[in-house]
């Protein structure tokens, strides 16, 4: 079994990766590591709900986590599902601590729950860090709003061959081979789209992109012709330089 310290030294590697936190003094990410706590948890544990109270925020060291909101018919929003390496929960200091979504785990994984008091602290103490924190929170505010311009204009396919896109390397040349980081109903959801359209469009995507599709895997054959497909009904320039 591993030592405290040991446990807490581990953390501390996975927050020093985190984007988030890279500003952060090296003292305020040895304190939040050892506030920590990590536990396991199976797929449909609901984690928080939308507009619970805030008191931790979390980051994912294994699994997948799903980022969700209800409408008032009981429809769900998908907006994230993250995997290793990533926090959430963090904005909740700037929501009059609640939460703006929902979070559950959506495959077997390890969660460790951070305090948001040390993260208020950390921001309203370094000012290097409030700066990078608002900055990338403008970054995420720009790709929300790219999404909303795909939902708008891309077709079903086209959303679909962006999605691929940002899975492979983007100047590849040749044949890329790639898994489905998740379930095909969760990447239908993640796109805003039901499975019965998901499964049509991707029919389709087949046709007009050249790729292949089995199980999970996925082959884009030529990914100039993907990207022609796809990136025509877009604002940004290929390769993308948000990926």
């Amino acid at each position: 079994m591993a030592s405290l310290n040991e446990h807490v030294m581990r953390i501390k590697s996975h927050l020093e990766h985190a984007h988030l936190l890279h500003a952060g003094h090296d003292h305020f990410l040895e304190k939040l590591a050892g506030e920590a706590s990590a536990t396991t948890h199976s797929k449909g544990y609901l984690i928080f709900q939308q507009d619970d109270k805030a008191e931790y925020f979390y980051l994912v060291l294994s699994g997948w986590v799903k980022l969700y909101r209800e409408t008032l018919d009981g429809s769900m929003a998908v907006i994230d599902i993250l995997t290793t390496g990533h926090l959430f929960g963090e904005s909740a200091i700037f929501e009059d601590h609640h939460y703006a979504y929902a979070a559950e785990i959506v495959e077997d994984s390890e969660i460790v729950a951070l305090p948001l008091s040390t993260l208020k602290n950390e921001v309203e103490s370094n000012s290097e860090f409030a700066l990078s924190l608002l900055r990338l929170m403008s970054r995420y505010r720009r790709h929300q709003a790219q999404e909303i311009e795909h939902r708008t204009i891309q077709n079903t396919p086209q959303r679909i061959g962006c999605f691929f896109l940002r899975l492979i390397d983007q100047k590849a040349i040749g044949p890329v081979t790639f898994e489905l980081p998740y379930d095909k109903t969760l990447v239908a959801a993640r796109l805003g789209m039901k499975p019965e359209t998901f499964s049509r469009a991707l029919q389709r995507l087949r046709d007009e992109a050249n790729i292949e599709i089995t199980g999970s895997k996925v082959i884009v054959n030529d990914v100039k012709t993907l990207a022609e497909y796809s990136c025509n009904s877009c604002s940004t320039e290929f390769p993308c330089k948000d990926v």
